[in-house]
């Protein structure tokens, strides 16, 4: 009965669906203007202006988790949960959650603080970005629409060899930043290899391209909508983070011609 409930229930209606797509792109738009203006303040943005902190470890896990407990959730109780199409993009979907929600912040080194504002935010965009993409691949998209022949499409394997090199991208450069300091250590440096050779913010191009190819893999409207969102929130961050690095380390930084996001264009 439950079960029916929720299956039937008007969140999963195409009507619906379509109605939170747009006003996401919309906010999107909104939020990219917003973020050029206002700097989030966690990470090395970090300041005391944004309220009520917790440990950084325990922030990343609670703004995180969210998408891969809804993306579960929308599987699992779908009529079409048994599909193996959508299953597949789904695994994808939550291989890069789960590293995102549980490895990712224990392998964190310092003790930073993260504003529970920001964590909320976060909270609130990860549960709607798992209903756009959960909600096309399981409720809205066309019954014939992911048939077992679309995993030897032309685009489900373009899309996931591109976001698969997007997800090694994006490790590598977290790597990087994670070992620039040595215990104890509370100094700043220029991260150095890998894309950060050509951007400021290289962990944030492997996620750009990361979800550039999924939205190729789906070829759906909830893929677009989270790649122009990803873009709209890490692109003003990219450029805040490249400044950052010109006012600390001037001429140093200056010389290297670093773009903010993605090579040799932005």
């Amino acid at each position: 009965m439950l079960l029916t409930t929720i299956q039937n229930s008007i969140i999963f209606t195409s009507d619906f669906y379509f109605s939170v797509i747009w006003i996401m792109l919309g906010m999107a738009v909104l939020a990219f203007m917003v973020l050029h203006r206002i700097t989030a303040g966690y990470g090395m943005m970090y300041k005391k202006k944004w309220g009520p902190t917790i440990n950084n470890k325990v922030g990343w896990i609670v703004m995180e988790a969210p998408a891969f407990v809804a993306m579960l959730f929308f599987w699992i109780l779908s009529p079409r949960r048994g599909e193996i199409a959508p299953s597949v993009m789904a695994m994808l979907f939550l291989i890069h959650y789960f590293h995102r929600s549980f490895i990712f912040p224990l392998r964190m080194r310092g003790k930073s603080r993260m504003p529970l504002v920001i964590i909320m935010a976060g909270f609130v965009f990860n549960v709607v970005n798992a209903y756009m993409i959960g909600g096309w691949l399981f409720y809205v998209a066309p019954t014939d629409y992911y048939t077992m022949s679309w995993l030897w499409n032309p685009l489900f394997i373009l899309g996931t060899l591109v976001f698969l090199t997007g997800m090694a991208i994006n490790l590598h450069s977290d790597h990087i930043i994670r070992n620039l300091r040595k215990p104890g250590d509370t100094k700043h440096y220029i991260p150095r290899g890998g894309f950060y050779n050509y951007v400021a913010s290289a962990n944030y191009f492997g996620e750009l391209v990361e979800w550039t190819g999924y939205a190729i893999l789906t070829w759906s409207i909830g893929g677009v909508a989270f790649v122009i969102w990803t873009f709209a929130n890490l692109a003003p961050r990219s450029s805040q983070i490249n400044k950052k690095y010109k006012d600390e380390f001037g001429e140093e930084y200056i010389k290297l011609k670093r773009k903010n996001i993605i090579p040799f264009i932005y």
